[in-house]
């Protein structure tokens, strides 16, 4: 009890901080007096030890001379000179996702060989050893460490992603009987009993997270419960599973422990209940587990809790009116309530949320993101946790409304995370007065409106996030005062206006900008001055749809720190200034200038670019060939060329590529056969090279390439027969384009040995024989695709297909959903097989002109998912089966030129197909939309035989007549015309007759009209 009056009043960082010192003034006793040297033989010790180490960076240069004690990592007891203090730890920062951090420099920073030479043993005063987050290759922890008594502090732990040490975890250890710190956080330990704890009586901090304890069984918690003094208990990811966590115990003997986290293990049985007898608790961490049952209402039972995670905690039935009610207003009775940190995100919570939680006035941080929270935000939280709230993360839930202006009154928030949710209406100026904010996230929500002046006064924001919201207006030049800014993303908004100078005046410290608009008229980026220099060194840019050209501008040029570029449709014109790509290729990793007018030759010398994995230029008008130097970029994995003006044959030196997954130069003018080295790196994944002037055969080298899921081959002049390696040697395909070749031979049956595959085209091609009747084996095309389409990396890859009657272009998440067969404009013979009546996912399917006889599947209507159904210019036979009517998302249907008889089916869908065309040239079929049936099912205009010869005699003796009568007209006109143009005299005499007859004629008419005057009067 003493313990826990002691402790309960102090955070965890304290208690930290406290923890160290004690360890720190136990173990070293030192003052601020420097030793100039040290013991001989521990100095000689020590450089044996640094004699098996790997020292890539250096950091053992200042072990030379006798002043070990002054020794990088080295202390010594300024009372009796021993070596006290080993410290290696590698403190290089784990910042993998910063623009900042560096591979190299990473690597580097490990030690590495043999883990801990013998001599050490010479370090009889030991007491503080910290090797921690280096890289000794996987070595064991050696047995001799445990004869260092004097060790009062033991760091072998590691990174997840580092093989630091590996194998099982010496018993040994038990003999460090002085031992207060142990920390073996591995992901490579193992350990089949924990027997040798026991012995660490005054162990008080123990990590073995990512230890594999699922040997144990139950004897894990018997040897902890054996540690007395113990205060902070790590056993994270250590494999336990809910059949080794007792629910009771007879005895807790570690009651003063302070900290617990046993999260992302394998409970999945029920609670267990001696965990809420820990009363000291102030920190209990069970995140990704799952309990059943209820059990959130007994941690009230905790009243010196501060710190609470459940994140990804399976709560089994939970309803925000249930448990998590009472839970939560459990803690806000509790006159010891000291809830700093509540974590439940990802935990499958629904409903209102509840004002309950506005009782916790101590609360810090909050986060319940990831569930189905909807509503508004109730007043009384936030009038309530005004002065307390620093965190709040609401994001990926369904909360709806407006921000409230209340939300101003949070006086010390220094992160508010309202990301996707639907969100809607304007951003209240009030948010302007959140002085300590430093992280703002409203991306993805339904806010209109402009961005609030107000919130150029946030002095110390560093990340601002409205992305996918339908903002519009200018962009606020305020916006231009946050110096303490770092991250700017504004894209996925309908912006208009310009962007000026004013809007980044005082940005010196951005380093990440985005901005994009869906706006028809793209924003300007208008300079003032075109010679300005920005005040930044931006690492990220994204400026999609905007007008940053033409040309490259001097302050884009300026950016040399880059590390992803993306101005698509930036109004680029002209070369690539080969100056700054080469400042920005040491660093560069991803660069996009897609859907601009840049010109020229691809002018990178890209042996110079180490870390660069995505190049897209696709739709400019780059020509020439693809360089050589491209395939020396070791890291890239993808590269699109598409759309362009390139020409020539493929780099031969594709076998450099180690990781390359996605390749795409459809839509060229590039030729020649595909090289064999395109099959050494297997880790293609697509490969796309439509609509260019390739030849040859399919290359067999491509069976090489395991990973492959969709090849775009169509629209080029490759000839022979489909390789059998296809389904054979790789069977990943999902997208299989070969139409508008020369491809001939038979459609082999082992396309049937694909089992993923969505997308099949075979069109316009020379492909013979029949269709095979094994494509009941084409699963995806039965049973959806079940995560068989596996989306890239990155998101330029564009799928053409035709559907409906027109080509159409469709993005990677919308292609994975489309289920097509096209085998038309071949000339494919014999029966559509019954077998394709299985494949009930697709939605297209297209057997036009070729030339397939026989009947239509009679069970055609179970492809109830068809919206496409194209038969036409064959020799179908029959009548169209009735199933046909049933198919209800049909849309584009035709029957047409085939030898179809009989009535039309009649359905709801069928009736809105009122285009004739649709059935034309089947003389014998009848019914809506064509002519009406008689009662046998006949066309009541359908000719009979009698009638048909009838009319075929006297279509015979009209053709009789109208040829003599041609004849007879050619003949007798060109027997005077000729005569006449030949004969000069005959010509003369001709025309003389015609005059004198003319003469005589008006002669006649005259004394007619004269005679008839005389007559009248």
């Amino acid at each position: 009890m003493d313990i826990y009056v002691y402790f309960n009043p102090i955070s965890r960082p304290i208690l930290h901080f406290l923890l160290l010192l004690f360890l720190a003034s136990s173990c070293l006793n030192n003052s601020s007096i420097v030793v100039e040297s040290c013991m001989e033989e521990e100095r000689r010790a020590l450089l044996s030890f640094k004699q098996d180490l790997s020292d890539p960076s250096g950091k053992l240069s200042s072990w030379a001379g006798h002043e070990c004690c002054q020794w990088t990592g080295i202390s010594c007891n300024n009372r009796t000179g021993h070596v006290a203090t080993v410290d290696l730890r590698n403190t290089y920062p784990d910042t993998i996702g910063d623009d900042q951090w560096n591979t190299t420099e990473y690597e580097e920073s490990f030690l590495g060989g043999k883990l801990i030479n013998p001599s050490l043993l010479g370090l009889k005063h030991l007491s503080y050893l910290d090797l921690s987050s280096n890289d000794f290759q996987g070595t064991h922890i050696p047995k001799f460490i445990g004869e260092l008594t004097s060790l009062r502090y033991l760091n072998f732990s590691s990174i997840r992603y580092l093989n630091l040490v590996a194998g099982e975890i010496p018993s040994s250890l038990g003999n460090l009987s002085n031992l207060n710190y142990l920390d073996l956080n591995s992901y490579s330990h193992s350990s089949k009993n924990l027997n040798w704890l026991s012995h660490l009586s005054s162990l008080k901090y123990l990590n073995l997270g990512g230890v594999n304890l699922s040997s144990t069984g139950v004897s894990w918690l018997h040897e902890v419960n054996m540690l007395p003094s113990l205060l902070e208990l790590h056993l994270s990811s250590c494999k336990i599973g809910g059949n080794q966590l007792p629910l009771s115990m007879p005895t807790i003997n570690f009651t003063s422990l302070l900290v617990l986290d046993m999260s992302w293990n394998s409970i999945n049985f029920s609670y267990p209940k001696w965990m809420f007898n820990l009363t000291s608790l102030t920190k209990v961490d069970l995140s990704g587990n799952s309990f059943s049952g209820p059990f959130l209402d007994e941690f009230v039972r905790l009243k010196s809790l501060e710190h609470l995670d459940l994140q990804s905690v399976g709560l089994k039935g939970s309803q925000i009116d249930g448990g998590i009610e009472e839970f939560l207003s459990g803690f806000s009775n509790c006159s010891f309530n000291r809830m700093e940190s509540l974590d439940l995100h990802v935990c499958g919570l629904v409903g209102k949320l509840p004002s309950s939680l506005g009782m916790l006035r101590s609360l810090q941080h909050l986060y319940l993101s990831s569930n189905s929270f909807w509503g508004s935000i109730p007043e009384f939280i936030i009038s309530n946790l005004s002065s307390s709230l620093k965190t709040l993360d609401l994001s990926y839930n369904v909360f709806n409304g407006s921000i409230p202006q209340s939300l101003g009154k949070l006086s010390q928030l220094v992160s508010l995370d309202l990301s996707h949710n639907i969100f809607n209406g304007f951003i209240p100026q009030s948010l302007g007065k959140l002085s300590q904010l430093v992280s703002l996230d409203l991306s993805n929500n339904v806010f209109k409106g402009s961005i609030p002046q107000s919130l150029g006064k946030l002095s110390q924001l560093v990340s601002l996030d409205l992305t996918g919201n339908i903002f519009n207006g200018s962009i606020p030049q305020s916006l231009g005062k946050l110096s303490q800014l770092v991250s700017l993303y504004l894209s996925n908004n309908s912006w208009e206006g310009n962007l000026t100078e004013a809007h980044f005046i005082n940005l010196t410290k951005l380093e990440s900008f985005a901005v994009s608009t869906a706006q028809p008229v793209p924003i300007i980026f208008n300079l003032i001055d075109y010679e300005w220099l920005p005040p930044f060194k931006l690492h990220y840019i994204e400026m999609d749809n905007c007008r940053v050209g033409p040309g490259f501008p001097v302050w884009l040029q300026s950016q040399t720190e880059l590390v992803s570029v993306s101005l698509q449709n930036a109004g680029i014109s002209g070369p690539i200034p080969e100056e700054w790509v080469f400042k920005i290729s040491s660093q560069i990793q991803s660069l996009d200038l897609s859907s601009n007018q840049i010109s020229g030759k691809l002018p990178f010398r890209f042996n110079s670019f180490p870390n660069l994995g995505s190049i897209v230029l696709s739709h400019n008008q780059f020509d020439g060939t693809i360089p050589s130097s491209i395939c020396s970029i070791q890291s890239l994995y993808a590269l699109a060329l598409n759309n362009n003006q390139l020409s020539g044959e493929f780099p031969k030196e594709w076998s450099l590529w180690s990781d390359i997954q996605i390749v795409d130069v459809s839509n060229n003018n590039m030729s020649g056969n595909i090289p064999s080295s395109m099959g050494i790196p297997s880790s293609l994944f697509i490969l796309k090279i439509d609509n260019n002037q390739f030849s040859g055969e399919i290359p067999s080298a491509l069976q090489n390439c395991s990973r492959l899921q969709r090849l775009y081959l169509g629209g080029n002049k490759f000839t022979g027969s489909i390789p059998s390696w296809i389904g054979s040697k790789v069977s990943t395909f999902t997208v299989l384009q070969l139409q508008s070749n020369s491809l001939s031979g038979h459609i082999p049956h082992h396309l049937c040995s694909l089992p993923s595959l969505q997308i099949l085209d075979l069109s316009h091609n020379r492909f013979s024989g029949t269709i095979p009747n094994c494509l009941n084996k084409l699963t995806s095309l039965i049973y959806g695709s079940y995560g068989g389409w596996i989306a890239a990396r990155v998101n330029f890859e564009v799928t053409t297909v035709t559907v409906k009657g027109r080509a159409s272009e469709y993005f990677s998440s919308n292609a994975a959903l489309l289920f097509i067969i096209d085998f038309s404009h071949n000339d494919l013979e014999g029966e559509i097989p019954e077998e394709i009546s299985s494949l009930v996912q697709l939605a297209t399917l297209n057997l036009s002109i070729n030339q397939l006889s026989g009947n239509i599947p009679s069970r055609i209507g179970n492809l109830h998912l068809l919206e496409t159904l194209d038969l036409s210019q064959n020799q179908l036979s029959g009548q169209i089966p009735q199933s046909l009517a049933s198919l209800t998302f049909l849309s584009h249907l035709n029957l047409s030129c085939n030898k179809l008889t009989g009535r039309i089916p009649s359905g709801n869908q069928l009736q809105t197909l009122d285009d004739s065309s649709i059935y034309k040239g089947n003389p014998s079929l009848c019914g809506f939309p064509l002519s009406n049936c008689t009662e046998d099912g006949g066309n009541m205009h359908e000719p009979h035989e009698a009638d048909d010869e009838k009319t075929h005699e006297a279509d015979d003796e009209k053709l009789g007549l109208y040829t003599s009568a041609v004849l007879g007209f050619i003949i007798g006109f060109w027997s005077v015309c000729g005569t006449l143009i030949l004969k000069k005299s005959w010509r003369y005499a001709y025309f003389q007759f015609f005059d004198h007859i003319k003469e005589k004629v008006a002669l006649a008419i005259a004394l007619k009209v004269a005679r008839l005057k005389a007559a009248r009067q």
